[in-house]
């Protein structure tokens, strides 16, 4: 009788486990591709003397589609994501040269639909040599947080010069995935950013640019530790309307990963360091210090 009521139980055990998974029913949501992908593109400076703009190099795009979540304006191995369907390329050939952008509307599940654009510009810009110099030295040059200062990061608004709202004070950030960060310049136009293994940004940015890691950000909606490899890209310079610039491939950051158009106003520089912002995906300024190794 023992054993009759245990196979019993089990029978319906199994019973009951089969119909439960009979019931349940994963829905992932409808995989939609982005339709009726627009694209433009604004040179900057150009006027009715200067058709192909004012020699900066600099080009803004704007996207738009239905039922996009974000865009990615890719040019060779250039690659910028953008949330709101805007960015900013510079091109540093010089001379007049035309450029052929491809713009990736990108919908649920991965699902994308792309369209290219054809701008023709004028880039006069070279590098000062001492510039180049202070990035990549005789060939090559490492960088680092310069947390040991007073305002190594700090935030205000888009048109700020310094971050007026907050400066971080030496050592701040301690313990989170920025100041282990290492940028490699090279000559050749290209960088390697050694991470360790963590990142430290806006969780926002973060989860629509990277991927969500599911983790909880913290009080300030930031991922203190977010898990990203060591990764390599390009880099360029620019001058648009006098301001050095520099700007990263892919999701090249400063140390604080905001998003944005990975574009870096050179504010203020010297032998051995740099002060550095870009504006990221929430509209604000977003600084940092960088000193040689």
């Amino acid at each position: 009788m023992k054993n009759f009521i245990n196979i019993f139980s089990l029978s319906f055990l199994l019973l009951f486990t089969l119909i439960s998974c009979e019931d349940e029913d994963y829905e992932f949501g409808d995989l939609i591709a982005p339709s009726n992908l627009e694209v433009s593109a604004t040179i900057t400076g150009v006027d009715s003397n200067n058709p192909y703009g004012d020699g900066s190099g600099e080009v803004k795009f704007s996207a738009n589609a239905q039922n996009a979540i974000t865009y990615k304006f890719i040019y060779g191995d250039t690659e910028v994501l953008s949330s709101n369907g805007t960015a900013t390329l510079n091109f540093s050939r010089t001379g007049v040269h035309n450029y052929t952008v491809t713009v990736l509307a990108l919908g649920t599940g991965g699902i994308s639909s792309s369209k290219t654009i054809d701008v023709e510009v004028l880039t006069l810009y070279s590098p000062p040599a001492d510039l180049l110099q202070m990035l990549v030295g005789d060939g090559s040059r490492t960088w680092r947080i310069k947390n040991e200062s007073a305002g190594h990061f700090g935030v205000g608004p888009a048109d700020e010069t310094s971050p007026i709202w907050w400066a971080a004070a030496p050592g701040d950030k301690e313990g989170l995935g920025a100041y282990d960060d290492r940028w490699i310049f090279n000559a050749d136009g290209t960088y390697t950013h050694q991470t360790n293994g963590s990142a430290y940004g806006k969780a926002p940015a973060m989860n629509q640019d990277i991927g969500d890691p599911g983790l909880t950000p913290n009080a300030d909606d930031e991922y203190e530790n977010y898990p990203l490899e060591n990764y390599s890209g390009s880099w360029t310079l620019s001058a648009p309307g006098g301001q050095e610039t520099l700007t990263f491939s892919g999701i090249g950051y400063h140390g604080f990963y905001v998003g944005g158009d990975h574009s870096y106003p050179i504010l203020s520089r010297s032998e051995n360091e740099m002060m550095l912002k870009t504006v990221g995906a929430d509209g604000n300024s977003w600084f940092v210090i960088l000193i040689a190794e």
